[in-house]
């Protein structure tokens, strides 16, 4: 750590000693937030996601009268500590503790989602920041820039609907808002370094088809790369068995390997957040089943601490922001004019979120209109909770604007400090107001005794005991069975496809690279 130009920057002063107090306080901070989260786990309208912000407004507003107006930061936010140290275990836990089954049988649903949605609402808040922020009184963005807003604030944080929700009570729910977050980010931060090399001078018909060709490869790759990793990890574990001589050694080369996933992705240009996703999701269904017993317990309280430190992290620093003294000087707009500012991002929010959530969800439903159970389809009561766990915007938003309109988390630009300050505002609100109203709207749409969805995934083994072709039977045997095999791929695609995916990881992975019906270690 560094005072200046390095992971951290000190806020309050230099020096040694200086570096030694502000990280003493922060992470007493950190502990604090966890304590008092504990002490409202039971309450109807606070979770911990908005006690951390709240607890970092209050930090930062007691930083401010100690220092005399001048600081209100105990660490500077850098944009490349979010993305290099915060990010990565929020998301490969994300992918390390997802229910594989659910979140395969509803993939097409979430990347609708998580995809076409971004590009719906980026198209939506783009176009209406160019309609309205000039008329508000905010001028000189160019075209590239509010492109960039687009996408910034196209980005969600479902964190605070996913604390509500629980995988085994309502798992299709869990697995859509969950899911379409996860895609949501990788698929924003890949749009936003697609626009940065975006011309607008000469962007034409071909030029978008180009960017479009482009997103494709990182998406395609960037998980290809998560899958290799992964597997790879898996193989050294179920060759070598570390566990036989020491559990530690299991242990680092899962969590180095899972490291080293983001970083490669990072170093070749792509998508670190999708590598370490499916990193995450390949090393729970092989490797973890590869290592010792005591070991598997450790691995899943690692990364879930780690991930529960970083998020609270990040929400602390959201709320120690907003009372940047140094931001609120340089940004020439009125208080109105900025509340308006805020305002008009607010409602471009609201209506790019709906502009894709009710349509896709209606077109869901009517691809899956022959799933066995009628009760997996996506209910209306069930579309608002999808809209209402993507109004709310997190660090991924404020990690973008940071390094859109900022230089190493600084800038001299009165513009560009009042979309620094706007997106923290946002957050700020939309995390609070929104995050607050969550348990109250998910009590109220899904009732506890309405919850229990678990039938919803469940598919009768009968209806997916599909045929294979047999050199046994007659030509006229085998194409009646083909012909029916193709009939139920297309009338249920997704579960006929995970349906021969176990047969075949069954049969050919997990001799290999091992899983769960490999021996158990001790």
């Amino acid at each position: 750590m560094t005072t200046e130009g390095g992971v951290f920057n000190i806020g309050s002063g230099g020096g040694e000693h200086a570096q030694v107090v502000s990280i003493t306080v922060f992470v007493a901070v950190l502990c604090l937030c966890m304590l008092i989260g504990h002490l409202l786990e039971e309450n109807r309208w606070v979770n911990e996601s908005n006690t951390a912000i709240i607890i970092g407004c209050i930090t930062g507003m007691i930083i401010l009268l100690i220092s005399k107006g001048r600081n209100s930061h105990i660490l500077r936010f850098d944009e490349e500590l979010f993305f290099i140290y915060l990010l990565p275990p929020i998301i490969f836990n994300a992918g390390f503790q997802v229910k594989k089954k659910q979140f395969f049988q509803n993939f097409l649903t979430i990347m609708m989602f998580g995809v076409i949605g971004v590009f719906v609402s980026t198209s939506i808040i783009a176009a209406g920041s160019w309609w309205l922020l000039p008329k508000i009184g905010l001028h000189r963005l160019t075209a590239r820039e509010y492109l960039a807003i687009g996408t910034i604030f196209s980005s969600t944080d479902t964190v605070c609907t996913l604390q509500v929700l629980h995988q085994d009570e309502t798992p299709l729910l869990y697995s859509l808002v969950f899911g379409e977050g996860v895609v949501n980010d990788a698929t924003s931060v890949v749009l936003f370094n697609a626009i940065q090399k975006l011309d607008v001078t000469t962007a034409g018909g071909w030029y978008i088809l180009h960017v479009l060709g482009d997103f494709l490869y990182l998406f395609t790759t960037s998980t290809t790369l998560g899958i290799i990793t992964g597997l790879l990890t898996a193989y050294s574990l179920k060759t070598f068995y570390f566990g036989r001589h020491s559990t530690d050694r299991e242990i680092a080369l899962m969590v180095l390997m899972a490291y080293l996933s983001y970083m490669l992705a990072e170093l070749l240009h792509l998508s670190g957040i999708l590598t370490v996703f499916f990193c995450g999701i390949l090393m729970s269904h092989y490797a973890w089943h590869n290592i010792t017993e005591s070991s598997r317990i450790t691995t899943r309280h690692i990364f879930a601490t780690m991930s529960f430190i970083a998020e609270t992290f990040i929400f602390l620093y959201v709320g120690m922001d907003i009372f940047d003294i140094e931001q609120w000087k340089i940004t020439k707009l009125s208080v109105p004019r900025l509340i308006g500012v805020c305002g008009a991002l607010v409602s471009l929010i609201l209506l790019g979120r709906a502009a894709f959530v009710f349509p896709l969800s209606t077109l869901a439903n009517f691809t899956n209109r022959r799933s066995i159970e009628r009760s997996s389809s996506i209910t209306f009561s069930r579309q608002v909770i999808i809209w209402w766990a993507g109004l709310m915007r997190g660090a991924v938003s404020i990690a973008l604007a940071f390094k859109q309109f900022t230089n190493s988390g600084v800038t001299l630009d009165p513009v560009n400090a009042t979309m620094v300050t706007s997106t923290v505002i946002v957050v700020l609100f939309t995390t609070l107001l929104f995050g607050l109203l969550t348990k109250p709207l998910i009590n109220y749409l899904v009732p506890h005794q309405g919850r229990g969805e678990n039938h919803d995934m469940r598919t009768p083994k009968d209806e997916l005991d599909l045929p294979l072709l047999s050199m046994d039977e007659s030509t006229a045997t085998n194409l009646t069975r083909a012909k029916d095999s193709l009939s139920m791929l297309l009338e249920r695609p997704v579960y006929t496809i995970h349906h021969y995916w176990r047969r075949f990881d069954n049969a050919y992975m997990r001799p290999i690279f091992g899983g769960l019906s490999s021996t158990p270690r001790r």
